[in-house]
């Protein structure tokens, strides 16, 4: 693992160029308007953000799928690195300083919008106000309305109208050409008074610079880091946001070859899965069971640890899923007979693994139809 600082100008870049992608277990959530705002203020003042992790793509040992940030369409290459934490921040600083189209975010109370971000110069440059009050989101439509659209409080739906409120267009800011273009132009409207000129020096050596310097700590771990050391670090680093299961590990590497494991599990979930007692297991349970039954037909020590579950061959899945689900149900109907119905009265669910894989093999010449087989199980349970 190591740790070094970029610029945030070319993680913007490699972002665009799909150069750094999601690994398609990251859930897509988006921040709200006013936590966009706030992220966009720290970083005009030069203030931490926190640190990233990237994990180099292409290792031998984890290859699962992975998919563009949201706002990048161009991209058609592999990625080289992929974000484990800082994905909502990354997404956030992309999509208001580097798209090029309205973000989509959300209000306080979960509302769905869509908001183009500006700075105002005069603002920003008021040691006296706050920085946040100099950061304004604007609507698709670039107008702020009041009296239920009837009246246009601020019009920014052309560069003349940004130029006369002294609004800069944040989405351009780590774009050196982007912003000259339009420093270029802003001076000409204003016939390059002096008093303009001075203001919009200072606006570019005390806002512009320093946010295309800004730099971004990011922790890299190394391309062969195990798959349980992967989820254990995503699941350390996300401890308040979205939580990484071994399913949802599995499910991305399953993709890489096509295969839908979320969609096979819902499936089989609500056909045999859906009573008092069987509703209790759970995907990763289901997993790990299949896990269990595969080592124990390849002969292998009958291990289901997380990395064993991690290390599960489509191919294995594939060949016991169905089984394994008839293995469950037999299971269920074993433990109806002993008069346990619902899963508050089995003494500890993880028993239902073992028992379940027991009846998957023994359910192969029915030999779990021999009351003298089932008397066994029943005295073992």
């Amino acid at each position: 693992m190591q740790s070094n600082d970029k610029d945030l100008a070319v993680l913007m870049r490699d972002i665009h160029a799909g150069r750094i992608q999601l690994p398609d277990f990251q859930r897509g959530w988006i921040w709200d308007d006013d936590r966009i705002r706030g992220l966009i203020a720290s970083i005009t003042r030069n203030f931490p953000v926190g640190a990233v992790m990237f994990l180099p793509y292409g290792g031998d040992s984890l290859r699962f799928k992975y998919r563009l940030f949201e706002g990048v369409s161009s991209a058609d290459s592999s990625p080289s690195d992929l974000v484990l934490d800082g994905q909502q921040r990354l997404t956030s600083a992309y999509s208001a300083l580097y798209g090029e189209g309205a973000v989509r975010t959300r209000t306080d109370k979960g509302k769905e919008i869509y908001r183009w971000y500006y700075i105002s110069i005069e603002q920003a440059l008021n040691a006296d106000a706050d920085r946040l009050d100099a950061i304004t989101s604007v609507p698709k439509t670039k107008q702020v309305t009041s009296d239920f659209g009837r009246k246009v409080e601020l019009d920014l739906t052309t560069a003349e109208k940004e130029y006369e409120a002294k609004m800069f267009p944040l989405n351009i800011i780590l774009d050196p050409t982007k912003t000259f273009q339009w420093e270029q132009a802003y001076l000409a409207h204003y016939g390059h008074e002096a008093d303009i000129s001075k203001e919009y020096s200072d606006f570019k050596s005390r806002i512009v610079m320093p946010v295309f310097q800004y730099k971004i700590p990011v922790i890299t771990l190394e391309k062969d880091t195990p798959k349980e050391a992967v989820c254990q670090v995503f699941e350390n680093v996300n401890q308040g946001g979205v939580s990484l299961t071994v399913f949802e590990l599995v499910t991305a590497i399953f993709a890489m070859e096509d295969f839908d494991l979320r969609k096979d599990w819902e499936q089989r979930a609500a056909t045999y899965f859906n009573d008092d007692l069987l509703n209790v297991v759970t995907s990763t349970d289901f997993l790990t069971a299949c896990t269990l039954l595969a080592a124990y037909k390849g002969k292998n020590v009958g291990s289901c640890k997380k990395k064993d579950v991690l290390n599960l061959k489509l191919a294995d899945y594939k060949t016991y899923a169905d089984a394994l689900s008839e293995g469950f149900r037999e299971a269920s109907d074993l433990l109806a007979e002993e008069r346990i119905f619902a899963r508050r009265e089995i003494p500890y669910t993880t028993q239902l693994i073992p028992l379940a894989v027991l009846c998957t093999l023994l359910l192969e010449k029915h030999r779990i139809k021999s009351s003298n087989v089932k008397q066994r199980i029943k005295q073992w349970y």
